[in-house]
């Protein structure tokens, strides 16, 4: 059994750890984009990202399982927030995994449809690529200070302005995606065009999936005073 404080610590020693082996995961995928398009020496880099995603896989669970299988009594009362919000803790944590999971997923379908690249809707996925790495550092940040706001009693945590950050690259990924789609059938070959389109809407459902991840924070906290997520009113 562990004292109060371990528990704590250990969930955000733990949750750091994760996030790092994430970011990592996720850092990759602009790399395999263009690798794909300079030499096409990418498959290193997508079995990089595999890896990466079945360690993060392993340290998930490991989180996931310490909050199952810790009773209120092993948590201690300094823990009281995450005894409480115990159930949703898991899903941020699946949502997460999911994160690790979909970028895995992108480059596999990178290797096996082999899209055109150095085209108009190419430099789109890339740049989209490239936005929803912006968006996971962001978002560590973000988890890292919430899970710390959990295990603090009577902590205070702001966390609006990288919550919004998140949100603002989530819509930039929007209107890309848009943009590759659009042009992809404006330039009339219609099997490349729905081949960029589902690359356009797999990116952009990775960023919806970091977005979830602050909704599901937003939830939570509002039955924690201490937890600010929204911006003041001017």
């Amino acid at each position: 059994m562990t004292d109060d404080a371990d528990f704590g610590d250990q969930l955000e020693s733990r949750t750091e750890t994760y996030l790092d082996r994430l970011n990592d995961c996720i850092e990759l995928l602009p790399e395999a984009f263009d690798r794909y398009e300079t030499d096409g020496e990418y498959h290193a880099t997508v079995d990089r990202i595999g890896a990466i995603e079945s360690e993060c896989d392993n340290l998930n669970r490991d989180i996931t399982g310490s909050i199952t299988d810790s009773d209120p009594g092993e948590m201690g009362l300094l823990n009281t927030r995450i005894n409480f919000n115990a159930a949703s803790l898991i899903e941020l944590y699946n949502d997460l995994d999911v994160i690790a999971n979909h970028t895995e997923r992108i480059t596999q379908e990178l290797a096996m449809t082999r899209p055109e690249h150095g085209t108009t809707p190419f430099e789109g996925l890339t740049e989209m690529a490239d936005q929803t790495v912006t968006m996971a550092a962001t978002l560590q940040g973000v988890v890292e200070r919430f899970v710390h706001g959990l295990t603090v009693p009577n902590a205070t945590v702001t966390l609006a302005e990288g919550i919004e950050a998140v949100q603002d690259g989530e819509s930039r990924c929007d209107t890309i995606r848009d943009n590759v789609i659009e042009t992809a059938f404006d330039e009339g070959r219609t099997a490349d065009a729905l081949l960029y389109r589902e690359f356009a809407i797999l990116l952009d459902e990775l960023a919806n999936t970091m977005e979830d991840v602050t909704d599901r924070i937003i939830v939570i906290a509002s039955d924690e005073p201490g937890i600010v997520t929204e911006s003041s009113a001017e």
